[in-house]
């Protein structure tokens, strides 16, 4: 089978400091996000030049690196079904695909990889209720995936879905859900400032302060000082 190949191929590319330092990177202890992840310590160039070598895997194999313990056969797992994606006249086939496999993003580069550009990508014209669904979920990894799969709306200029569900983070508990709020509402200032400084003066003060800081990283000085308040709410 080629999949038992890739995992070859992808161990020749191991190397050790990455080894010792991902597992840290990517916070794999007790009680943190990516608990019993493990990692081969393979760079994403490496991983990328894999994936690209292995265009028509069954799906039956794609499966089994999508589901593999080894964070780097996973990455590269979803490096081909976006590739398929990309590549194929059938988009709704590698669409439900990745929803069947939902679960297996489940490190934040896998999401913010496949999120935007497959599934913000499938989702971008047809209604919000997905989005929705997704962000009630009590996994963090579906609900990270419903805010970073509007990016696509984003780079169109559509805002209002986005801005819904940073509305609704506001009170989530998790960090990486703070994080990459304030990332898609960077990105909605960068494209209409005004927009952005209306919704921080309605919402900074009862913001996760690094959302605030992610959302306003692109402003100048003043335009922060005035959101940067003790009264942003911490989280600890």
């Amino acid at each position: 089978m080629r999949v038992v190949s890739l995992k070859k191929d992808l161990r020749k590319y191991a190397n050790q400091e990455k080894k010792e330092f991902l597992p840290k990177f990517f916070k794999t202890g007790k009680g943190e996000y990516g608990e019993g992840d493990k990692f081969l310590g393979v760079i994403v160039p490496e991983i990328t030049k894999i994936a690209n070598n292995y265009p028509d895997l069954k799906k039956n194999e794609l499966k089994k690196l999508l589901y593999s313990p080894w964070h780097e056969e996973r990455f590269c797992g979803w490096l081909i079904v976006l590739n398929n994606f990309n590549s194929s006249d059938n988009k709704e086939e590698w669409y439900t695909f990745t929803i069947k496999n939902l679960n297996q993003l489940n490190n934040w580069d896998l999401v913010d990889k496949i999120a935007p550009n497959l599934i913000g990508k499938y989702l971008e014209k047809k209604n919000q209720n997905q989005f929705l669904e997704w962000s009630g979920s009590s996994s963090l990894w579906i609900r990270r995936i419903a805010i970073i799969a509007t990016w696509p709306k984003i780079k169109n200029n559509e805002f209002t879905l986005t801005l819904k569900l940073a509305k609704k983070y506001i009170n989530d508990s998790e960090d990486l859900i703070h994080k990459a709020t304030g990332w898609m509402l960077r990105e909605i200032g960068k494209r209409d400032e005004k927009k952005l400084l209306s919704f921080m003066k309605e919402n900074h003060k009862k913001m996760p302060r690094i959302m605030v800081i992610y959302a306003l990283e692109r402003l100048n000085r003043e335009k922060k000082q005035q959101f940067m308040l003790k009264s942003s709410r911490k989280i600890h």
